[in-house]
């Protein structure tokens, strides 16, 4: 069959602006048919609208049992990930089944159920258990960026898009100010999932919730919890009590798990703006509105 990779998967790789990515892109049809011929796969379908950095296609292995092949472009880190499951073992997450360089197999989960589907309070609930699962300490000579080294990147791309654009500038100095605090002092450093929010938490036959789609790195807690601080961001925008809404959860959040509250505060700052400011280096306008609004109240 015809392996045509997700639309939103085009536009994601697009905005990259990488040659890589094109690349990668081209060659992505032979690739997967390739990875699905030496296991002898049986293809369902692939996943659509699916993820922003992969292709998911849902496959049976020999045997009928259901699985996922999941492949990625090395900008994806797809290295990082698979070190990172084979380090959980299955224990919160996705459960590895094999793979080698960009390609990964996976158990099935149920990728139309997430935590996401559930009410507010008990999606924040679920989601948070779910995450806490994953903070075991690394491996010895573990391959993960740390967070100083990524939101160092992210700083640097921050501060020259601060030059250009004057608008954004007294927010990014705020994160950029923040970040320096929380780098100089860490508290104990755990593996982290790295992209964590409601929708990467699916259903799973073996444990009610298991969590998907890593980008680990080694740090504090409180970096990985930032981004579920600003999970379903446009409905917290639209209430018009929305910043008190915000400080409940980063109370709520930092309270269940056990994580500094000034220090959630701090990353949730920094990884909005930063989001927001790369959402509108790459045009996407109405996701940065609403990051750099909500990075606003912080």
């Amino acid at each position: 069959m015809a392996f045509e990779p997700p639309r939103r998967l085009v536009r994601a790789l697009a905005e990259t602006r990488q040659q890589e990515a094109r690349d990668w892109l081209e060659k992505l049809p032979d690739i997967t048919q390739q990875a699905v011929s030496l296991r002898e796969l049986t293809v369902e379908r692939v996943q659509v609208p699916g993820g922003r950095s992969s292709l998911v296609v849902l496959v049976r292995l020999p045997d009928d049992t259901p699985a996922v092949l999941k492949l990625a472009p090395p900008r994806a880190r797809p290295e990082a990930e698979r070190a990172a499951l084979a380090h959980w073992e299955g224990r919160g997450a996705v459960r590895l089944l094999g793979g080698e360089a960009g390609v990964m197999l996976l158990e099935r989960l149920h990728p139309e159920v997430s935590v996401r589907s559930l009410p507010e309070a008990k999606s924040m609930l679920e989601a948070a258990g779910a995450l806490r699962r994953l903070w075991v300490e690394p491996p010895a000579g573990h391959p993960f960026e740390t967070v100083a080294e990524r939101t160092g990147r992210q700083a640097e791309a921050m501060r020259a898009s601060a030059g250009t654009d004057t608008e954004v500038a007294p927010l990014v100095d705020a994160a950029l100010a923040v970040r320096t605090e929380l780098v100089a002092a860490p508290p104990e450093e755990r593996l982290l999932h790295g992209t964590f929010r409601q929708s990467k938490v699916l259903a799973g036959e073996r444990m009610p919730w298991l969590v998907v789609g890593p980008d680990p790195l080694v740090g504090e807690c409180a970096f990985d919890l930032a981004r579920l601080v600003r999970d379903r961001v446009e409905d917290v925008i639209a209430s018009p009590s929305g910043a008190a809404v915000t400080r409940r959860r980063i109370k709520r959040l930092a309270e269940s798990l056990d994580v500094d509250q000034e220090r959630l505060r701090g990353w949730t700052l920094f990884r909005a703006v930063e989001s927001g400011v790369r959402a509108r280096r790459v045009g996407r306008g109405q996701d940065a509105e609403l990051l750099l609004e909500f990075a606003g109240w912080l």
